[in-house]
């Protein structure tokens, strides 16, 4: 299977991110009251092709993930139409993809570009100490450039450094927790939840002044987990044969630093659309553009066709840089916004709904949200069925309201983000990057665990750290 094709996959998942934040005023003219769950069953069932079919049946899901999406999809508009009238469901589709999907889209699009046009070149040697540096600046990278953008920039260094060692597959796994999870907690730009947050109006900057202690704790206690288990097979492979470097040691060099500016402008672009508001919209049948947000969109559009002006060619096939992933994500986005929709009007009603059994379990017996049910929740979910649509669900099931949950019940908003970025990390599944980094290095021969191998290491290093951060944040 080609890497482009695996990426593909990996990054599709990630398009599940935007569904989170598209369903906000699509199901404001919905019943949520009185809507059964037979709802939610496209919706599971996009989750479950999503997340399956790369790995059971990847041929057909190769060639028919389109046609799979769209009829998930139809399974929720053309009932709802008929249910809730043509006016209602045609509302719901525009504001989702005028307001939430493009603007999505187009930063995805902007870091998968510019990232993709950042290479890091040379080789050096994987001790122990030389891979916790580099998962420590594949992590701080991670909330500036996102997950897939750091997954993708710093794997093949850390392939290279470690690539004639006779046990090496733990460090994948490893790059898999801190740089494709655990470092995306501190921006919006870092894990695609965050971002759904950042859409439905929480501050760009909350989560860097509210998650930094959760992050430090849970990266402090699985880095110092690596550097016990790297120390012990490095120790191991002291009285093994020596394997002949097929990299070797050469001095590093980053390539294409333009696109490191180009990566300012983006935050820069974020950060005005959260500050400058004009006052000013633009209505297009009925859905109100906001000035600072078209502005802000057309920018990060702009910086992304810059780096693919500006940065050689032969940069982003270094880097195996493919269009395939970021076009999946682009088709199976409408869906997964689509197919939200009525799941998020049932839980608006809170319990009134059909999800009162959900909402009895993160609710205390005063009536308080319960922060430690709200943390395992999202992230027993986020293991399996992706992060950012399971934010979404508590962030709704949490009240949805951004101030109060910013400000009154900020431990609550806490919770759900750090269940949602943090526990991403329990499957290959949980995160978009996950699998890329997988076949990445299943593909540069590194013998990576299966699905079921890699839990009983993310069972016997996370589990226990998130029971930790569990306690002490949350308990």
């Amino acid at each position: 299977m080609k890497s482009s094709r695996l990426a593909a996959a990996s990054l599709a998942l990630a398009g599940l991110l935007v569904s989170a934040g598209s369903a906000l005023a699509a199901e404001q003219g919905l019943p949520g009251a009185s809507m059964s769950l037979l709802w939610v069953l496209p919706f599971a069932g996009l989750l479950l092709s999503i997340a399956t079919g790369p790995l059971l049946y990847p041929h057909v899901w190769e060639h028919h993930y389109g046609k799979i999406t769209a009829s998930w999809a139809a399974l929720v508009v053309v009932p709802m139409a008929l249910s809730f009238g043509f006016a209602v469901s045609a509302e719901a589709v525009l504001h989702t993809l005028l307001l939430e999907y493009m603007s999505f889209i187009i930063l995805l699009f902007a870091l998968f570009t510019i990232s993709g046009g950042i290479l890091v070149a040379g080789n050096i040697q994987g001790t122990p100490l030389v891979n916790a540096g580099l998962l420590v600046i594949g992590a701080l990278l991670a909330s500036v450039v996102g997950t897939t953008g750091a997954s993708m920039i710093m794997i093949r260094p850390v392939i290279r450094a470690n690539d004639n060692r006779p046990f090496n597959a733990h460090v994948i796994v490893f790059f898999i927790f801190l740089v494709s999870n655990i470092g995306g907690s501190l921006t919006p730009l870092g894990d695609p939840p965050l971002f759904v947050g950042f859409l439905r109006g929480v501050d760009f900057f909350w989560t860097t002044t509210h998650l930094w202690r959760e992050a430090l704790l849970v990266g402090g206690i699985v880095l110092a987990a690596f550097l016990v288990v790297d120390l012990h097979f490095h120790r191991r492979e002291a009285g093994q044969p020596k394997v002949k470097d097929p990299t070797p040691h050469s001095k590093v060099r980053i390539r294409g630093l333009a696109n490191i500016a180009l990566l300012a402008g983006v935050i820069a672009a974020i950060l005005m659309s959260a500050s400058w508001k004009p006052g000013i919209a633009f209505s297009v049948y009925g859905v109100d553009v906001e000035l600072q947000n078209l502005a802000r969109d057309v920018i990060i559009l702009a910086l992304a066709f810059v780096s693919l002006s500006v940065t050689r060619k032969e940069y982003r096939a270094a880097n195996g840089f493919s269009w395939g992933p970021i076009t999946e994500v682009a088709k199976l986005f409408a869906g997964i916004f689509i197919c939200i929709v009525p799941v998020i009007a049932i839980l608006r009603a809170g319990l009134d709904g059909s999800f009162a059994p959900l909402v009895s379990l993160v609710t205390g017996p005063g009536g308080e949200p319960s922060n430690l049910a709200y943390f395992w929740l999202t992230g027993a979910l986020s293991s399996f069925l992706d992060n950012a649509p399971t934010y979404l669900v508590f962030f709704e099931l949490a009240g949805g309201d951004p101030q109060a949950l910013m400000t009154t019940f900020a431990t609550t908003l806490v919770a759900i983000s750090a269940g949602a970025v943090f526990m991403g990390a329990n499957t290959y599944i949980g995160n978009a990057p996950n699998f890329m980094v997988y076949a990445i290095a299943r593909e540069s021969g590194v013998r990576m665990p299966g699905f079921f191998g890699y839990m009983l290491w993310s069972g016997a290093v996370l589990i226990p750290t998130f029971l930790i951060a569990g306690l002490v944040f949350f308990g």
